[in-house]
């Protein structure tokens, strides 16, 4: 699973609970997206996460 090379978001693991209260293993899993960025002058490709793209800490190109 792809992490966000930004905040370092990864897969979450945890416990479902159903409403008979049966307990089933699950994950969650961040919204990475591969997008073209500018670092340092240079065009590079780079996995974010939806929330770093939406709260302007990378500069995307167009």
């Amino acid at each position: 699973m792809a992490k966000c090379d930004i905040c370092n978001k990864g897969q979450h693991f945890g416990i479902q609970l159903s409403h008979s209260h049966r307990r089933t293993n699950r994950t969650w899993k961040p919204n990475i997206r591969k997008v073209t960025l500018v670092v340092d002058g240079v065009k590079k490709k780079m996995n974010v996460c939806a929330k770093c793209l939406r709260s302007s800490k990378v500069e995307k190109t167009v």
